[in-house]
């Protein structure tokens, strides 16, 4: 078995998980390098002397952090005449409804370095008018005098006829003398829906010259061992192919999340799951009905994302919110986060007064700046005792209790409450309040419910909060991983290489006919025949690979589709679409309703052997050898005697109640009054509330 090291770059912290060949984890956290995210990756590395053999898989925020900053690279957009202005125009989608002057973010191109030529294919993928080969060599110019460095070129119906596309590209990369990134939607995004192609392709063109550089960088840096990528569909590619298609990793860092829960899960025996993965800057949430729920309909910054990616919610919750009081005098909890740097008060950073941020000389050493330290959820956990200050990172990170208190102490003056623990107490409520409307937002309101599914908490900060929400949502159990702090790098170990193909069809049914089998089956090979030679040129065996089919469908009329499995010669498509429709939105239209197939998607799979878990037999139920001390924890509003654990020492079978917390290098997991842990023979906490 070839030996795989999972890396995920998050906003705080690096995460590193190692399977060694007998199956046994070996992890390491340590702040990342915003600045350059591959330096905290080979000094991880290097800490964790990596044999030259290993693969590596990687999970990157580069382009995640290009998009939210707008940072990405000098990006212009050519498309047909006439049509410059529909990345400005959009949608009418308005995200505040009640803003009486909303504020459109600025495309990612500016109108300077929108440019039209003259060419035009009509709905049916007729040419009208021939590509005018006269107006390139003007916007040749253009790209060369404003120093672009990529190119979109998204033309009308190319999705249908990619040939003027392609002569576009032609072009730019005879005149090139310079490494110039061009991005096709008939490559990116062969799909109908001008807006949402037009701003997928800008995104991959805005952000694939700084992903490119990055993964060359890195590559470099851990040569000879094969680097892989992880995207946001939940599978990994090579880091060329991520280089060329960075919009297919933006998510790729809570994508690993999902895939490492849903591995855990399974093996426990609890496939119906919703995880629950707080770090420090956010939270993700997605439900797993049994499998792992994928969208080809997503947003990143405000922008429209048409690729396949999980279906992951996010909100602006974690370990580094910042807690404020708002003009009404409310207390709020992010979005804003400390990051990395500064990080939480107690991490013992604090500002300048120009605004930069530097490391005290030591953690121990007094706060010189109390008033200009940032109070964070990681603050209001420490001030509670949920967190430890010596138990941190397994002691290897000492957190500041005094600069956590001077921190939230500006709260406490500003509401009026009584001291420090009551402010805490109310920054994890509001915090919690956030994540749970995060989860009913994925659950309820998509005709699920809770109750029926396992909490899975991971991330950095979510075991301590898992338990408290789980009860709030009436869901019975909360199963914590083994190495819950890094599991999102454990989710690349597991994640097979895959590659996602689509082609919209749009086709119209009403009872599904052997003649609608055939011609679909006509309009899948070429998409089948494109992803065995892409595969196998990245050394995969064609013999090997799987295929799978999706259809986006809908009823006649609709904007909006659904997607349904495709099984050729097997499935009941119309059925399928008939359920999904009436789980989705609580009704189905009668048989013989007449239907749209609007897309055709295509995924290969490729094998991957999954890292063996060991697994031990349960023993004696006492799990007092674990405890390690006992302290005050604040639970319902006051402190309480709590037992503290060692997870180190927890072994299968021991069993124990709360209030309790349990510490280990990766996270922190607290266990209020009422509930029951138990530890199983793959070593997961598996947490139920008594009734």
């Amino acid at each position: 078995m070839i030996q795989r090291l999972g890396v995920d770059t998050g906003g705080t912290f690096t995460d590193f998980v190692w399977l060694g060949v007998d199956g046994r984890y070996q992890i390491h956290k340590q702040l990342s390098t915003p600045q350059d995210p591959s330096e905290a990756i080979l000094s991880g590395m290097v800490t964790m002397s990596v044999p030259e053999t290993a693969d590596i898989v990687h999970g990157s925020t580069v382009a995640t952090n290009a998009l939210l900053e707008r940072k990405g690279a000098r990006t212009a957009l050519i498309t047909t005449r006439g049509f410059a202005d529909v990345l400005a125009i959009g949608r009418q989608n308005r995200p505040d409804i009640y803003a009486l002057v909303p504020q459109k973010p600025p495309p990612l191109v500016p109108d300077r370095w929108r440019l039209e030529v003259a060419e035009r294919i009509i709905a049916s993928g007729a040419v009208l008018h021939p590509l005018n080969l006269a107006d390139l060599p003007a916007i040749w110019q253009t790209l060369q005098a404003e120093q672009i460095e990529s190119v979109a070129v998204c033309l009308l119906f190319s999705f249908l006829q990619p040939q003027h596309e392609q002569q576009i590209r032609h072009f730019l990369q005879a005149q090139a003398d310079r490494g110039l990134h061009i991005s096709l939607s008939s490559d990116i995004l062969p799909e109908y829906r001008e807006y949402e192609r037009t701003a997928t392709t800008v995104i991959n063109a805005y952000v694939a010259p700084l992903m490119t550089r990055y993964l060359r960088r890195l590559a470099a840096g851990v040569q000879p061992r094969r680097l892989s990528v992880m995207q946001s569909n939940g599978g990994i590619i090579s880091a060329s192919t991520a280089g060329d298609e960075a919009a297919r990793t933006v998510l790729s860092g809570p994508a690993g999340g999902v895939v490492g829960a849903r591995f855990v899960a399974e093996q426990a025996g609890f496939p119906d799951i919703i995880t629950f993965d707080m770090g420090g800057t956010s939270t993700d949430v997605a439900l797993c009905p049994g499998r792992l729920p994928t969208t080809a309909s997503g947003e990143i910054a405000g922008l429209p994302l048409r690729l396949p990616i999980i279906d992951i919610h996010t909100v602006g919750a974690g370990g580094g919110s910042i807690a404020r009081v708002d003009a009404g005098g409310a207390l709020q909890v992010g979005p804003e986060s400390a990051g990395a740097w500064p990080g939480p008060a107690c991490y013992g950073r604090t500002k300048t007064e120009i605004g930069d941020w530097r490391l005290e000389s030591s953690l121990q050493s007094p706060i010189s700046n109390p008033q200009s330290l940032l109070p964070t959820v990681t603050d209001a956990n420490l001030v509670l005792g949920r967190l430890d200050a010596d138990h941190f990172l397994g002691g290897t990170m000492r957190l500041d209790e005094t600069a956590a208190g001077a921190a939230l102490q500006g709260l406490v003056e500003a509401m009026g409450v009584a001291d420090v623990a009551a402010v805490a107490w109310g920054v994890i409520q509001v915090a919690n309040a956030n994540m749970e409307r995060a989860i009913r937002r994925i659950s309820v309101e998509r005709g699920y419910d809770p109750r029926r599914f396992t909490l899975m908490p991971f991330g950095g900060a979510g075991p301590l909060h898992a338990c408290e929400m789980a009860e709030n949502l009436q869901i019975p159990r909360v199963l914590v991983p083994p190495v819950p702090g890094v599991l999102s790098a454990l989710g690349m170990l597991v994640a097979a290489p895959t590659k996602d193909y689509s082609q919209t069809v749009m086709r119209t049914v009403m009872a599904w006919t052997e003649a609608d089998e055939a011609w679909l089956g006509q309009q899948a090979a070429p998409l089948a025949a494109r992803a065995m030679a892409e595969m196998a040129a990245e050394g995969h065996d064609e013999a090997a690979l799987t295929l799978s089919c999706r259809l986006d469908m809908r009823y006649k009329g609709q904007s909006h589709e659904l997607t349904v499995p495709w099984t050729p010669g097997q499935s009941d498509v119309t059925g399928l679409f008939h359920a999904a429709h009436e789980q989705r939105y609580g009704y189905r239209l009668p048989e013989g309703e007449m239907m749209e197939v609007v897309t055709l998607r295509v995924t290969a799979v490729a094998p991957v052997d999954p890292p063996q878990i060991p697994q031990d037999p349960p023993g004696d139920a006492d799990a007092s050898a674990a405890i390690v001390g006992h302290k005050p924890v604040w639970f319902k509003q006051q402190p309480q005697p709590t037992a503290l654990y060692d997870r180190a020492r927890l072994r299968p079978g021991h069993q124990f109640d709360g209030p309790a917390v349990v510490f280990q290098y990766d996270t922190t997991i607290v266990i209020p009054p009422g509930w029951m842990t138990a530890v199983d023979s793959f070593y997961n906490l598996i947490l139920t509330l008594n009734s």
